[in-house]
C-alpha cells in the first residue's frame, strides 16, 4: 500500500487578501439580523431519509412559531414533493401575513420557469437564484472564463427572473442572488458579479436586492469570510440597494463563530437551520447563534422559552437527536457532574437570592435555564455520575430499569432527599425501593382500572380509548380520542383533572424476555403550569404501561401540590 503524502505535500494553505484596513474587529453585535430558516431546503436534502409531508408541515409550523418571518420552503424545480408541498402551503393559505417564504432555483431556464409555476396564487415570495464562481467551478465543471460566467449564466437568467416577476405584478416580489461558493472566489470577480445581478434587476434602496454569500464549503477561518463580507460592503457599487445575506455551513466546526464575525462586519442577514442540520457537518445552527447573542443581552426576536419542545419537534422531522452537549439545548448541558461544579452554582444561587439581583452572572451557567424552559432543579441535582452512588447503573445492573437521561437527574435528587434524611449508604435494594414507592405504587389519587382501544386509521384521530379510572376513590369512565393511544387516554381523562397535560418525551423498553416480559414507561410531561416530571409504568402490555405512566405523573404531581400547600400553611 502506498504512503500517504503529508499534508503539506497535499493541501494548500488558503491565502488570505491583503485587506489591511479592516474595522470589524473593533465592532459588537448589538441588534439581531434578519433570519431566514432553511430547514426545509438545504436542511431537508442533507437528510438521508427527507422530510414527508406531515413533517414538512411541522418544520414549517414550528419555524413560524418560533418567530422567523423568512422560511426557505423547498426547491420546487428538483423535486416533486417540494413543488407539492410549495402548492399546499399556497392553496391551503398556511403562510402567514407576516412571513414570505422563500424558493431556490439554479440558473437554468427550465427550472426557473417550473419554480415560478409553484408560486402562482402566492401573496408575496423571495426568488432565489444562484450559480457558482469559485476557480474551481469555472474551470472544472463549467469550462467557463470569468466573463463567460457573467454573459451566460448571470446575466440572462437574472433578466428572465426579472421578466417572470413582471409578468406576475399581483405578488410581491424579493429577489436574492447567490453566488455559491463566494467564500472561495476571487474578491473581485465576486464584486463584479454582484454588481452586474444588481444593476441588471435594478435594484434601488426602496426594492433592495438579498446578495447572500455563502461559505458552501468552509475552508478558512473565520476571521478570512469577516474580512471578505467587509471588503464586499465597503466595495460593491450601490450598497444601499442591498441586504447582505449570509450562508455558513460547518466543515471546519466554526460556522457560528463564521457568522458572528461576519454579522460583526457589516451583514443583514442570516440563513440557517435549527440545531445545524444541512450538508455535510450542517449549516449554521441558529439556535446557537440567537442564544448567543441572548446572553450578551441582544434579543434575538426568536422564541426559545421552550426548548424542549422544540428540539422534539425538530427531531422527529429530522430523525436525528439532538447532540446532549448541544449549547442551550442538550440534555446535559445545564447540569453540573463535578460535585465543586454543583457547589459552586448552590452558593451562587443562595447569593443571587439574598441580593435580590435581576442580573443573571452565575458560574458554569451562560444563561438561566429558566429562559428556555428548563427547572433550576436539574441544575443541582446529584446524579448518576456524582459522588453520591451509581443510581442509574444499580437500576439498570439489578433490576433491568434503564432510565432516560433526564430521569436519571430527576431521580437522583430523589434519592438525595432520603439520603439526606437516613445518612446511610444506599444499596441496590434501598434504591428499588425508593423508586418504587415515588414511581409506581402511589395509590392516589388516580388508579388506572381498565381501557378498550380502537382505530380507524381514515380519521385524522384514529384512535379512540374508553377508560375507566379511579380518581379519589370514585370510579370514572370516560371516552376520548387521539393520533395515538397516549394521546387519546390524555384526552379521555382531560374531563376530569384540574390542569391540561403535555406529553413533553417518552422513552419505553422490556424488562425479561419471552412470555414473561414486562414492559416498561417512561413520559416526561407537564401539569398545568407546573414543573415538568415524570411517570413510570409497568406491565405486560405496552399501551397498559403507558397509561399507568400517565396517571404515576398525576399522583406525583398532586403529592407535589400537596406539599407546596402544606409548606404554604405552615
Amino acid at each position: 500500500m502506498p504512503m500517504l503524502k503529508q499534508p503539506n505535500q497535499k493541501y494548500a494553505a488558503y491565502k488570505p487578501f491583503a485587506f489591511a484596513d479592516r474595522t470589524w474587529p473593533n465592532k459588537t453585535i448589538t441588534t439581531p439580523p434578519i433570519w431566514l430558516a432553511t430547514d426545509l431546503r438545504d436542511g431537508n436534502q442533507s437528510l438521508i431519509e427527507p422530510m414527508d409531508v406531515e413533517r414538512k408541515k411541522k418544520m414549517f409550523a414550528l419555524n413560524v412559531r418560533i418567530g422567523i418571518k423568512e422560511i426557505e420552503v423547498g426547491f420546487p424545480s428538483a423535486s416533486q414533493t417540494d413543488f407539492d408541498f410549495v402548492r399546499f402551503l399556497i392553496e391551503q393559505k398556511q403562510i402567514p401575513d407576516d412571513v414570505w417564504i422563500q424558493v431556490l432555483s439554479p440558473a437554468r431556464d427550465a427550472f426557473i420557469e417550473r419554480t415560478f409555476e409553484s408560486l402562482k396564487g402566492v401573496k408575496r415570495a423571495i426568488f432565489h437564484l444562484y450559480h457558482a464562481t469559485a476557480p474551481v467551478m469555472r474551470n472544472v465543471v463549467f469550462g467557463l472564463s470569468q466573463e463567460e460566467v457573467l454573459q451566460t449564466m448571470t446575466i440572462p437568467h437574472v433578466r428572465q427572473v426579472k421578466a417572470l416577476m413582471a409578468k406576475n405584478p399581483e405578488i410581491e416580489w424579493r429577489f436574492e442572488f447567490s453566488p455559491e461558493m463566494f467564500s472561495n472566489t476571487e474578491m473581485d470577480f465576486a464584486k463584479r458579479v454582484i454588481d452586474t445581478v444588481v444593476e441588471e434587476f435594478g435594484a434601488t434602496p426602496q426594492n433592495k436586492v438579498i446578495i447572500n454569500l455563502p461559505t458552501t464549503v468552509e475552508n478558512t477561518t473565520p476571521n478570512c469570510y469577516a474580512d471578505q463580507i467587509e471588503w464586499i460592503i465597503r466595495n460593491v457599487a450601490k450598497r444601499d440597494c442591498i441586504l447582505i445575506s449570509l450562508h455558513p455551513h460547518n466543515d471546519r466546526g466554526t460556522g457560528t463563530a463564521a457568522a458572528e464575525l461576519a454579522l460583526m462586519a457589516g451583514a443583514d442577514r442570516v440563513e440557517g437551520c435549527i440545531f445545524g442540520n444541512g450538508e455535510r457537518t450542517g449549516n449554521v445552527d441558529i439556535v446557537n447563534l440567537a442564544l448567543n447573542m441572548y446572553s450578551q443581552g441582544v434579543h434575538p426576536n426568536l422564541d426559545f422559552s421552550d426548548i424542549d419542545e422544540i428540539k422534539k419537534t425538530v427531531e422527529y422531522c429530522n430523525q436525528i437527536a439532538v447532540h446532549p452537549r448541544h449549547p442551550y439545548a442538550g440534555d446535559l448541558v445545564y447540569t453540573s457532574f463535578s460535585g465543586s461544579h454543583q457547589d459552586a452554582i448552590k452558593k451562587a444561587f443562595a447569593s443571587r437570592e439574598a441580593k435580590q439581583t435581576q442580573i443573571w452572572d452565575m458560574p458554569y451557567l451562560p444563561i438561566d435555564p429558566m429562559d428556555v424552559g428548563r427547572s433550576y432543579e436539574a441544575v443541582i441535582r446529584v446524579n448518576s455520575q456524582s459522588g453520591k452512588g451509581g443510581i442509574s447503573y444499580l437500576l439498570q445492573s439489578e433490576y433491568g430499569v434503564d432510565l432516560p437521561r433526564r430521569m436519571q437527574i430527576e431521580f437522583s435528587q430523589v434519592v438525595q432527599q432520603v439520603m439526606d434524611t437516613t445518612g446511610k449508604e444506599m444499596t441496590a435494594d434501598d434504591i428499588w425501593n425508593i423508586f418504587d414507592r415515588e414511581y409506581l405504587s402511589k395509590p392516589t389519587p388516580y388508579k388506572y382500572v381498565g381501557h378498550k382501544l380502537a382505530e380507524d386509521s381514515s380519521k385524522p384521530e384514529a384512535v379512540e380509548v374508553q377508560t375507566e379510572v379511579v380518581i379519589d376513590g370514585a370510579t370514572h369512565r370516560a371516552k376520548g380520542t387521539g393520533n395515538g393511544p397516549i394521546d387519546a387516554f390524555v384526552s379521555a381523562i382531560a374531563g376530569e383533572l384540574h390542569a391540561p397535560v403535555k406529553v413533553m418525551d417518552y422513552h419505553e423498553h422490556s424488562i425479561g424476555q419471552g412470555a414473561n416480559a414486562t414492559a416498561i414507561t417512561y413520559i416526561e410531561m407537564r401539569v398545568g403550569d407546573g414543573p415538568t416530571l415524570h411517570g413510570v409504568g409497568m406491565d405486560s402490555n405496552i399501551v397498559t404501561a403507558s397509561f399507568k405512566a400517565i396517571l404515576s405523573g398525576l399522583n406525583r404531581d398532586a403529592a407535589r401540590v400537596r406539599t407546596s400547600e402544606a409548606t404554604s400553611a405552615n
